[in-house]
C-alpha cells in the first residue's frame, strides 16, 4: 500500500485538485484508492457524493490526529493507494502524516504566498525527519499552470526551490477548464462527457504523465530513500513489490516498504 500525503499551509494551492486528479488515475488504472480528507471543508467528499461516483475511489472523512494510525492501519491490504488530503491549518497532522507516508507532495502555484506555504510544509518535514533521525521523501508539484507561457512568477517559484535542493516534479498540473467542470458536476476525466469540455485528450494524458512520475518515486527512485522508522508503527512490509503494467523500461529500484499497484498507467508521448 502507497500512502502519498499533500499539504501546503496556504489555501488555495491545489491540494484537492492534485488529490482527486491523481486517484481518478490510478483508480482508472485498476487500483483500489482512498482518499483521507483532512480539510473541514471537505472538498473532497463532496465530490465524492455528486453523481458520476469513480469506481475503485473511496473517500474516508473525519481523520484527525489521533485517529490517522488507525485508519491506515484499517486501510492495510485493503487499498492499493492512500491519498491524505491534509488540511493546511493543522501542523501536528501534517507532521504526523509527513513520517507515515511513502511521499509528500506539496503543491504550489506560481505565485509568493503559495511558496511561503510550501517552506512552511517544508520546515515540517525537516522538523519530523530530524526528530526521526531520517529522510522523509518529498517533492513540490506545479499547479495551475498556463500552458502558454511560463511567468516570472513560476521562475521564481523553481528558483526558491532550487535554492534549497527541494526536488521539482517535471510534470506540473496545467490549467484546464476542465477540472472545474469536473468539481462542479462530477465524475472523472474519463467519465466526463468530451463534447461538452475542452482539451480533454490534453488534460488526460497531463494527468497520466504526472501519476507515473509520482509512481516512479514511490516505486524508490534513488534520490527518494526514506527508512520509513514512523511507517513501520502502521504496516508490516510486503516481500517484494511487483513490477507495474503498461509502464515501459525498468522502474528504479522498488523500496520494500510498500507495495503499489499501478495499472495501465502510460507516459504521454
Amino acid at each position: 500500500m502507497a500512502v502519498i500525503s499533500i499539504a501546503n499551509a496556504k489555501g488555495g494551492a491545489g491540494k484537492t485538485t492534485a488529490a482527486l486528479l491523481l486517484a481518478m488515475e490510478f483508480a482508472q488504472a485498476g487500483g483500489k484508492v482512498v482518499i483521507f480528507d483532512c480539510d473541514p471543508l471537505a472538498f473532497a467528499a463532496k465530490w465524492h457524493g455528486l453523481p458520476g461516483a469513480v469506481d475503485g475511489i473511496t473517500v474516508v472523512t473525519g481523520v484527525t490526529f489521533a485517529n490517522l494510525g488507525a485508519n491506515l492501519r484499517a486501510q492495510s491490504g485493503q487499498a492499493d493507494h492512500v491519498i491524505i488530503d491534509l488540511s493546511g491549518a493543522r501542523d501536528a497532522l501534517i507532521a504526523l502524516a509527513a513520517g507515515l507516508s511513502d511521499l509528500m507532495l506539496i503543491p504550489v502555484q506560481g505565485c509568493t504566498m503559495d511558496a511561503q506555504g510550501a517552506v512552511h510544509v517544508l520546515e515540517i518535514i525537516g522538523q519530523v525527519a530530524n526528530n526521526a533521525h531520517s529522510h522523509i521523501d518529498h517533492a513540490v508539484v506545479l499547479t495551475r499552470v498556463s500552458s502558454l507561457v511560463t511567468t516570472r512568477a513560476i521562475r521564481s517559484v523553481k528558483a526558491r526551490l532550487a535554492e534549497r535542493n527541494v526536488l521539482l516534479l517535471d510534470t506540473p498540473i496545467i490549467e484546464r477548464s476542465v477540472y472545474r467542470d469536473m468539481f462542479e458536476h462530477g465524475g472523472s476525466l474519463y467519465t466526463i462527457d468530451e463534447t461538452k469540455v475542452s482539451n480533454l485528450a490534453k488534460a488526460q494524458r497531463n494527468m497520466q504523465g504526472l501519476a507515473l512520475e509520482v509512481l516512479r518515486l514511490v516505486n524508490g527512485q534513488p534520490h527518494l530513500q526514506s527508512s520509513g522508522s514512523l511507517a513501520r508503527i502502521c504496516y508490516k512490509a510486503p516481500d517484494r513489490i511487483q513490477q507495474p503494467e503498461g509502464v515501459a523500461g525498468p522502474l528504479p529500484a522498488a523500496r520494500a516498504s510498500r507495495s503499489f499497484h499501478a495499472g495501465a498507467i502510460h507516459a504521454d508521448p
